[in-house]
């Protein structure tokens, strides 16, 4: 492990109290977004009423429990996981048999992180090493920069789309005005993260969002004024329909009353929800490691080692349970938070606790969370495509002392990259296997096929 990739704040390193605020918004801006559009997409395929503001509290509830955990070692963000869509959909609607809604979100987290649970003790007790072989740097520096390419399509379409929507869910704003919004925002992301000095060069995200904001405000306020819908890029509605206090799962949830559906055999009910959260909690269980690899080759300290992978595995699943209570939606580590990180140079693990604080004080203060939410697409947009650029970087990096002139090397690399590419994806019912996923199961596969040769070659070399 080297020591950090040019960090001006290690993991133990505390800043002051007004620098950590602002590197903790920075964070909370680099989250947010898909943090409350899994409750959102939700809200759209069930017709449920799941809460942002909820969602928002229980990823910031997720990340203090994930801390504790880890012994306050591990600087990265639990947000509302997209890998459970599909189960939380299963949950809300129950099939035949029966339906508990929101009580059935809270069951399936339960399970999902049960299952990191178990996973954790066994890591405990058998330790890491078997990871360290069926996951090498040839498979797991691919999965990771797959990570980052695999949200290269959300961030260009973003960029090209304001938050003014018209009857059918499209942006009215014209493209390429939402185009020079984005455009500015990376602009000055860029400028002051490479030329910014000392403070301007850690929040290089704040600072280009409300450069983004401004042009796009500009754009509004004209548009509004001559009622042209081309130049409407900000929705202030968000200011008209403001939840004042978050709408709590587990309050929903014991309310009484079997909303939707019928009730019928709850062992059937279970074993539905079983199947629909088990299965991907696994699935996650390969980008936790993926997060976790990258992060370490960026704070420069072995995560899986100290505080150790069965920690973390802990961390993460306890704290997915307790985002799911809070907010309806499992929580996962985020690689928005990881690339933050890297960008602004800053690991501090306090960055992080503010982070988590911020966002559950912010649940609560309707106007300031009204006024992220209106953040436009094509701002945001900007922001992603350096940062997801920055996810796949750190993935090619783990490669760099792997010898691709070996064909067994480069069939690795090259089957995970194609895979995660090319968008494979396996759907089992409500169950999902993300591009991701599916490209590293397919690497470690090439991998032991591939490694079956270097033994043979080994062992007729020691003959």
């Amino acid at each position: 492990m080297n020591k950090g990739v040019n960090l001006t704040y290690q993991v133990e390193d505390k800043p002051k109290l007004p620098q950590a605020l602002v590197f903790a918004l920075q964070q909370l801006l680099a989250i947010m977004a898909a943090t409350i559009a899994v409750p959102a997409i939700v809200n759209n395929t069930t017709g449920a009423d799941m809460s942002a503001s909820a969602a928002l509290f229980g990823a910031g509830v997720g990340t203090l429990v994930y801390l504790l955990f880890t012994k306050f070692k591990s600087p990265v963000f639990l947000g509302s996981s997209f890998a459970f869509l599909g189960s939380m959909a299963a949950a809300f609607a129950g099939g035949v048999s029966m339906s508990l809604g929101y009580l059935g979100l809270i069951i399936g987290a339960a399970l999902a992180g049960l299952v990191y649970v178990a996973i954790a003790l066994v890591v405990k007790f058998v330790g890491t090493g078997w990871i360290n072989k069926l996951m090498p740097a040839v498979v797991i520096g691919p999965t990771v920069a797959i990570i980052g390419l695999s949200l290269a399509g959300n961030a260009i379409g973003d960029l090209f789309s304001g938050s003014v929507k018209d009857v059918a869910n499209n942006s009215v704003a014209s493209p390429y005005i939402a185009l020079i919004c984005g455009l500015i925002t990376l602009g000055t992301t860029i400028a002051c993260s490479v030329y910014g000095k000392k403070m301007l060069k850690m929040i290089p995200f704040v600072i280009g969002i409300l450069a983004g904001y401004i042009v796009a405000l500009i754009f509004t306020v004209i548009g509004n004024s001559t009622d042209t819908d081309a130049l409407k890029v900000i929705n202030f509605t968000a200011f008209d329909n403001m939840q004042w206090y978050p709408d709590f799962t587990f309050l929903t949830a014991f309310k009484g009353g079997y909303e939707y559906g019928e009730v019928g055999n709850f062992g059937a009910y279970l074993g539905t929800i079983a199947v629909a959260y088990i299965p991907v909690a696994f699935v996650v269980f390969a980008e936790h490691i993926a997060d976790h690899k990258n992060l370490s080759s960026i704070i420069g300290k072995d995560l899986l080692e100290k505080p150790g992978l069965h920690r973390t595995l802990l961390g993460d699943g306890v704290g997915s349970m307790a985002g799911a209570f809070f907010g309806g939606c499992p929580n996962t580590t985020y690689g928005e938070s990881v690339g933050c990180v890297e960008i602004s140079g800053n690991a501090s693990v306090i960055t992080i606790f503010y982070t988590a604080c911020m966002a559950i004080v912010i649940s609560f203060i309707a106007p300031f969370s009204a006024f992220l939410s209106t953040i436009p697409a094509c701002c945001m947009g900007g922001v992603c495509i350096a940062l997801y650029g920055f996810i796949a970087v750190s993935g090619l990096k783990m490669i760099q002392k792997v010898d691709l002139n070996d064909n067994r090397n480069l069939f690795v690399v090259s089957v995970i990259l194609i895979a995660g590419v090319g968008g494979m994806t396996l759907n089992f019912g409500d169950i999902t296997i993300t591009e991701v996923a599916c490209a590293l199961i397919l690497g470690i596969l090439t991998n032991i096929l591939c490694s079956i040769g270097k033994k043979k070659e080994k062992k007729e070399d020691e003959e």
